[in-house]
């Protein structure tokens, strides 16, 4: 249930009979399966990557994609680049002409030929005249998270943004003209649009406490998240497997799709942020940030990021 078009299966046999198998599960593991005198076993192999690490910078003339692809970097770096930020900087409406990108990354090799570009390990952002640095940093429990120089986690309690690389169809105005009703009804959320089948995010860790069809919101999720913070998602396709009343999601996590049920033109997500029953614009709301390095760890990271951030400013100025 996990092959797709255009995928490669080997297959060995001998005199009409099956002998062994071969698939790549991805660029640094091929699943072997053989058969012996008491049937198959199968094996995970490692297959041998070289890693390059790249700087590169540029500056945005109208997609960050674009902007990333400039510097032959690829679309997995740009779509990293919007996550790592992804708290302090709305990618669907903050992003202007002239902002601008420093970002080392690895790149992946096999027997010399590139394979995909691999993990960010720093990067900085120019966006509306603010600087944002961030660095990786892999903790000892194996997780990955990223931080500022002074050990500031790049995470907040809540993405800004529950799609990916989405625009902006309506901002929250409490005095919109309906597009449907065509009356003044205040728009307690922000719409983006999206193509069907979007995944929606879990904006922050929470439990589901409602899950169905909601008069105009058509299908809806929605979180609680403690602290009397709830947020809502509306016209949705479907939902996420998994997800019912009472289960408990994660930050990130796929909870639907987007499409158009409900009172809605066209394919977007509707989505509210309600903090003790009062709606907050989720573009400006405050977002309570996530916990600070450990402090145990602080001077072991100070001294593995300091020669990456010093290269990002250094190229920083000399592209800008």
């Amino acid at each position: 249930d996990a092959l797709k078009p255009g995928e490669a299966l080997h297959l060995t046999h001998r005199d009409g009979g099956l002998v062994g198998f071969e698939r790549r599960l991805s660029p640094s593991e091929t699943l072997k399966v053989s058969r012996d005198g008491a049937g198959f076993s199968a094996d995970v192999l490692n297959n041998p990557l070289e890693t390059r690490v790249r700087t590169v910078s540029a500056v945005i003339d109208r997609s960050l994609f674009e902007a990333v692809g400039s510097t032959g970097a690829h679309d997995q770096t740009a779509l990293a680049l919007a996550q790592i930020f992804g708290w302090d900087i709305d990618f669907a409406l903050d992003i202007r002409p002239g902002d601008s990108f420093t970002v080392t990354y690895e790149e992946l090799y096999e027997d010399g030929k590139f394979v995909k570009d691999g993990a960010v390990l720093a990067a900085l952002f120019r966006n509306d005249g603010r600087v944002y640095r961030a660095a990786r940093y892999i903790e000892p429990d194996g997780h990955a998270n990223y931080y500022t120089p002074e050990g500031r986690s790049l995470r907040r309690a809540f993405l800004r943004t529950p799609v990916d690389f989405t625009r902006v169809s309506s901002s929250f105005d409490l005095h919109r003209m309906h597009p449907i009703l065509n009356l003044i009804r205040a728009h307690k959320g922000v719409d983006y649009a999206a193509p069907s089948g979007t995944p929606v995010h879990a904006a922050g860790a929470g439990r589901v406490r409602y899950v169905g069809p909601k008069g105009g919101y058509g299908n809806v999720v929605e979180i609680d998240h403690s602290q009397g913070i709830v947020t809502v998602y509306g016209h949705l396709s479907r939902f996420a497997h998994g997800v019912h009343v009472g289960s408990h999601v994660s930050q990130g996590e796929t909870i639907a799709y987007v499409w158009m049920t409900g009172l809605a033109t066209g394919p977007h997500l509707h989505y509210e942020y309600r903090v003790d029953g009062v709606f907050k614009n989720p573009q400006s709301v405050h977002l309570p940030d996530a916990l600070p390095i450990d402090r145990q760890w602080l001077a072991d990271f100070k001294t593995e990021s300091a020669p990456l951030f010093a290269t990002l400013d250094a190229r920083s100025v000399m592209t800008l």
